[in-house]
């Protein structure tokens, strides 16, 4: 593959517009902050693109790591194991009302 190889799905950014390839990917990577650019998203991002380009890669990989680096997901957020879960206290079955 080469850097000019199109994913097969255009990628949509949040602020409009779309990257149709691996080199438009990696030039997006490259206008970011560097800030921005050296978070581990970022990092990962960069690293599937250049697999995909240079060594034949998965180019769904590269797509999978823009997207996680685009929209990234929340904190976890972890539950005491000493807590029910919310939907057990929620309603009682109608053979225990």
């Amino acid at each position: 593959m080469s850097w000019s190889t199109r994913f097969p799905d255009p990628i949509v950014l949040p602020a409009g517009g779309k990257l149709a390839t691996l080199q438009d990917a990696g030039e997006y990577i490259t206008r970011l902050p560097k800030q921005t650019h050296d978070a581990p998203p970022w990092q990962n991002a960069m690293h599937v693109l250049i697999q995909a380009a240079e060594y034949d890669g998965p180019i769904e990989f590269a797509r999978l790591g823009m997207m996680q680096a685009l929209f990234p997901k929340g904190e976890p957020t972890y539950r005491s194991a000493n807590k029910d879960p919310v939907w057990r206290n929620s309603r009682k079955l109608v053979r225990d009302r």
